[in-house]
């Protein structure tokens, strides 16, 4: 596998998902005074179910992401981070361009996300890789911002 490699990941990798992950959103406790989502996330569960892809070895970013079909059909990005250590790198942008690919191989013409209102960084991110906001709610602890790309 090269360094840049979009990879399914596979149960030898569910340390190294936890391990980003944790260490990607750990600094928002503080900021948004819960755990985030992606942190208390069935690793093992999302993986076994072909929803985590990883690049780098060792593993230095990821992305969950599920397919909904019917009526609204879209695939959804539930999470993407990238380890503090590879900030800066390229790695974010390779995910979401390998998210827009994944969606068109699917057949799917939408992706949506959230991220909650505190998280700011992203909110200057998503925009500019073609994300538009579709509504601010609450969803239990959460206060988030839900956005959609249309694909061409």
């Amino acid at each position: 596998m090269t360094s840049d490699e979009i990879r399914p990941a596979t149960q030898a990798d569910v340390p190294a998902v936890k391990t980003v992950t944790d260490a990607a959103f750990r600094h928002y406790i503080e900021r948004i005074g819960v755990v985030p989502q992606p942190m208390e996330a069935d690793h093992a569960a999302n993986v076994t179910a072909g929803k985590v892809f990883v690049t780098g070895d060792p593993v230095i970013g990821l992305v969950v992401v599920e397919e909904f079909r019917g009526q609204g059909a879209h695939l959804l990005l539930d999470s993407i981070a990238v380890h503090p250590d590879a900030h800066g790198t390229g790695v974010g942008r390779r995910l979401l361009h390998f998210v827009d690919a994944r969606a068109r191989a699917l057949g799917l013409r939408e992706i949506r996300l959230c991220t909650n209102a505190l998280m700011w960084e992203n909110q200057r991110i998503y925009p500019g890789y073609g994300y538009e906001v579709v509504e601010r709610r609450v969803d239990g602890p959460y206060d988030r911002v839900h956005y959609r790309k249309r694909l061409d």
